[in-house]
C-alpha cells in the first residue's frame, strides 16, 4: 500500500480518479485533498469523490509523515508547477495531461524525477485500454505487415463556457484532447518527419475564439496519419476512434470506449476481391473502469513490483510532438 495525497481538483479527470483510487484501499491510502481554490472546493469539490476526505494545504500534505506519492490533478496550466514542487520533496507522482506548454519548465521536471529515480506517470489512459494493447500486440507479432496510415479522432461536444476556456491553449482542442492520439500515433508509427497543423476556430457562439475544430497530420514515409478533435460534433463521443492499417489488414476500434468495439480485417479474407466488408468482430473485452489499470500500474510504479515502461525521454518527446500539432515552433526530433 502507498500512502497518497490528492493535489488540485481542476483537472477533467479528477473526480474519476479519486474514485479510482479509493476502489483499491488496500493499495491506496489517500490522505487528503489540497486545492487553495475556494471556489473549486465549493463547486467540484462537492462531488461524492472527495467526500470523508480532509482538505489538506500543501504544507500540510507535505509535512505527512511517509508519505509515498502526489497524484496531480489541478488546472492544466498547474499540472507542472505542481508536479515539480512533489519531485523536488522526493515524491513519485501522477500527473494528468499534457505535460503544459512551457516545454523548458517540462523537461526540468522529467530530468528532476530521473535524478532522484522517482516514477512520473502521465494520464494517458488510453495506454492502458485493452483494446489497443491488443492492436499493440498485433502490430509488433506482424499481423498487419507494415504500417502506412493511422487514422484517429477524439471529439466531443462541449458547451459554449467550455469552448471559451479552451481560448487559455493554443492548441485548442489538439492541445486538450488530441494529445491522447498524438500518444498512440508516436507509439505505433515512431517520429514523424512532418506534421502539419489545421487548427481552426468554428466562431460558433459569438465571442469564443478558442481552436475549437483541429486537424493535425503527420507524414511518415509511406503516407499520413491524422488526428481530428472538435469540440462541436453531436454525438462525437461514439465516434471517437483508432483505425491503424497495414499492408496485411486494417484493425479499427469504433467507439475507443464504452463500449469498446474492436475489428480486424485480414488480406487473405479479402481475397484480392476488393471485398467490400471483410472485417470480424474481434476479442471480448472485460468490463473494467477506465483508469483503473493506469491507477493500478502506478501503485506497482512507486512499490517496485514493475518498471514504468514509458521513458523520460519518451515522454519528454511526446510533449513537444504535441506541441508542434498545437501549432508551436518547435524542434520535435530532437
Amino acid at each position: 500500500m502507498i500512502k497518497v495525497v490528492h493535489i488540485g481538483i481542476g483537472h477533467d479527470h479528477s473526480g474519476v480518479t479519486l474514485e479510482t483510487m479509493r476502489k483499491y484501499p488496500h493499495l491506496f491510502d489517500v490522505v487528503g485533498v489540497v486545492e487553495p481554490d475556494k471556489k473549486l472546493r465549493e463547486t467540484i469539490g462537492k462531488q461524492d469523490a472527495y467526500n470523508g476526505l480532509p482538505w489538506l494545504t500543501l504544507e500540510e500534505a507535505f509535512a505527512i509523515e511517509d508519505l509515498d506519492a502526489a497524484v496531480v490533478e489541478s488546472c492544466e496550466h498547474d499540472l507542472v508547477p505542481y508536479s515539480q514542487l512533489c519531485i523536488d520533496r522526493g515524491l513519485h507522482v501522477h500527473m494528468d495531461k499534457p505535460g503544459g506548454e512551457d516545454i523548458v519548465a517540462y523537461e526540468k521536471l522529467l530530468k528532476s524525477a530521473k535524478d532522484k529515480r522517482l516514477c512520473l506517470q502521465l494520464g494517458y489512459m488510453y495506454r492502458y485500454n485493452h483494446a489497443f494493447l491488443k492492436c499493440m500486440d498485433e502490430i509488433k507479432k506482424g499481423t498487419l505487415g507494415d504500417i502506412f496510415e493511422v487514422d484517429t479522432m477524439m471529439s466531443i461536444e462541449h458547451t459554449a463556457e467550455k469552448r471559451k476556456w479552451l481560448e487559455n491553449f493554443k492548441g485548442g482542442m489538439m492541445f486538450f484532447l488530441g494529445c491522447h492520439m498524438i500518444d498512440l500515433i508516436l507509439m505505433i508509427q515512431g517520429i514523424p518527419n512532418d506534421i502539419i497543423s489545421f487548427n481552426r476556430s468554428t466562431g460558433f457562439d459569438g465571442n469564443i475564439n478558442s481552436r475549437d475544430n483541429t486537424l493535425a497530420v503527420f507524414e511518415y514515409d509511406r503516407g499520413v496519419s491524422t488526428v481530428r478533435v472538435t469540440a462541436n460534433e453531436i454525438n462525437g463521443y461514439s465516434r471517437r476512434h483508432l483505425v491503424v492499417c497495414g499492408e496485411k489488414g486494417t484493425i479499427e476500434i469504433r467507439p475507443l470506449e464504452f463500449p469498446t468495439e474492436m475489428t480486424i480485417a485480414i488480406a487473405e479474407d479479402s481475397k484480392g476481391r476488393q471485398a467490400f466488408n471483410c472485417k470480424k468482430p474481434w476479442v471480448d473485452f472485460d468490463p473494467i473502469g477506465r483508469y483503473d489499470d493506469m491507477m493500478t500500474e502506478f501503485e506497482k510504479y512507486v512499490t517496485g513490483k514493475k518498471e514504468n515502461p514509458y521513458t523520460y525521454e519518451y515522454e519528454l518527446t511526446l510533449q513537444k510532438v504535441v506541441l508542434k500539432a498545437c501549432g508551436f515552433d518547435i524542434d520535435y526530433k530532437n
